[in-house]
């Protein structure tokens, strides 16, 4: 049952077929045997989880039938689940008391799954390794040379190798796409706003009763199909405030042909490999065999490089607001010696991370013209495709941020390049759904982006595509 999808281990639930001490059993059988090579798991829980599954088979002989009851998952060690630390990565903070389950892990132990554990992360969420010197360094089951991703990489790594079938986690940047992408499995970053992020805070800070003030960052599910995906995101999706209802738009189209579909590979932010580009131009290809309306004009498109430059001014201002004030005075000193016409991506984060609360609200004025114009290119088009990082899983590299690089077919590219496409859907919260379109030895991750709320939509056209021409490949030896 390892690899068999949440759908499919829910039906054997449901109809007897197993129960959920053997499913969440087998789970963690399966994580002692085989995750000393891959470090995912680092915050185990599993004598609770036990209990909760002998309390789920005794639910559902009762006459239970909640949407999740039974089912093994595991969540993103920055999410607070009550009784187990809340570290982020960080030294020190293993023994902040966490009295409290995050929204997400309330709504998921409300629909009856059983929490075995906690995934890794990189510190603070701020890398595309999940790496921190609270619980070391996490493998991707591909090639334990290489990283699964960060900074939900321990669950990308879990669902790869077959531990559980369902995982949450978090995306600002990137850090559910970026996973799903060097793992091969598919993820979903919501419409921004969709999920509520309570719970999911620094270690120490108080669940507060409205919504984390992280700007431009979503939670969302992890899984090995997009129907899970769906699944996950109809338990976990909804205001936090009482009596409000979640509803979302359907799908726009049941057929796969009667989609349009406007596809890029290539953007002047950052080189993409050859290999990326040809799995996503092999992709439009059998979209089009199949009668869908494909397109590479992408002229209605939001000017990238001005949506890439307000992801980064954006993430920095948030990133100084929390600076030490003396390191904050330097870093505003050092941004003012920069002259206003230098144009690079770095010297614009610089800048943002010192700008005043005057040059803030011109940037969120740019952020709602993006928007709009992503709101006239879905009167058009259905969803766009794109690449969700340049290249395939990178080698671990532990040496300092600012003098890594990343390979693009032989040249070396700035280490932080490696979010630029992830960045496109990012200012104005578009949901997308990243799933693995391929790949030799190592998997190649798309993005299908959509309008606003449109996130039936892109987990839908997700499946079609999974349907047609195939999705999730385990990884060898697994």
């Amino acid at each position: 049952m390892q690899y068999e999808t949440a759908t499919a281990q829910l039906v054997a639930l449901r109809s007897g077929k197993i129960s959920s001490v053997e499913l969440v059993e087998a789970s963690i059988t399966r994580i002692e045997a085989l995750d000393a090579k891959l470090n995912a798991i680092v915050v185990r829980d599993f004598e609770r989880a036990r209990d909760a599954a002998k309390a789920a088979d005794a639910a559902r002989a009762g006459g239970a039938n909640l949407p999740l009851l039974g089912l093994p998952v595991t969540v993103k060690e920055a999410f607070n689940v009550a009784g187990l630390p809340t570290t982020w990565g960080i030294p020190g903070t293993s023994d902040i008391a966490v009295a409290e389950d995050a929204i997400v892990v309330a709504r998921l132990k409300a629909a009856g799954a059983v929490v075995l554990g906690k995934s890794n992360v990189s510190t603070m969420l701020q890398d595309w390794q999940s790496a921190n010197p609270v619980y070391g360094v996490t493998n991707s089951p591909w090639d334990v040379s290489r990283t699964p991703g960060g900074s939900s990489g321990g669950g990308a790594a879990a669902l790869a190798a077959g531990f559980v079938p369902l995982e949450f986690g978090s995306d600002l940047a990137g850090s559910l796409r970026v996973p799903a992408s060097f793992s091969g499995v598919f993820a979903h970053r919501g419409t921004h706003g969709l999920v509520p992020k309570t719970g999911f805070e620094p270690p120490g800070t108080p669940n507060l009763s409205v919504q984390a003030p992280i700007d431009q960052a979503v939670i969302g599910p992890m899984a090995r199909s997009a129907a899970d995906l769906q699944l996950a995101l109809e338990v976990i999706a909804g205001p936090e405030e009482a009596g409000l209802k979640l509803d979302l738009p359907p799908v726009r189209h049941s057929r796969l042909r009667d989609f349009r579909v406007l596809v890029i590979d290539d953007i002047p932010l950052v080189p993409t490999a050859a290999v990326v580009r040809a799995a996503i131009g092999e992709i439009a290809s059998k979209l089009e065999a199949e009668g869908c309306t494909v397109s590479r004009n992408a002229k209605l498109l939001p000017d990238v490089t001005v949506l890439g430059k307000t992801f980064i001014e954006l993430l920095m201002a948030f990133a100084g607001a929390d600076m030490p004030d003396d390191a904050w005075r330097g870093i505003a000193a050092h941004a003012a010696g920069i002259a206003p016409d230098t144009a690079d991506l770095n010297a614009a984060g610089q800048r943002a991370m010192a700008m005043s609360h005057r040059d803030w609200v011109h940037l969120d004025r740019i952020r709602f013209g993006l928007a709009d114009q992503w709101r006239h290119l879905f009167a058009d088009w259905d969803v766009v495709l794109c690449p969700a990082t340049p290249v395939t899983a990178i080698q671990h590299d532990p040496t300092p941020w600012d003098g890594r690089t990343i390979d693009v077919d032989g040249s070396q590219v700035p280490y932080g390049l490696l979010p630029m496409w992830t960045s496109l859907a990012i200012p104005t919260g578009q949901p997308v759904t990243t799933m693995p379109i391929g790949g030799d030895a190592l998997p190649i991750g798309m993005q299908i982006i959509g309008g606003r709320f449109e996130d039936r939509t892109t987990i839908g056209f997700a499946g079609l595509i999974e349907q047609a021409f195939g999705g999730f490949d385990r990884p060898p030896g697994y």
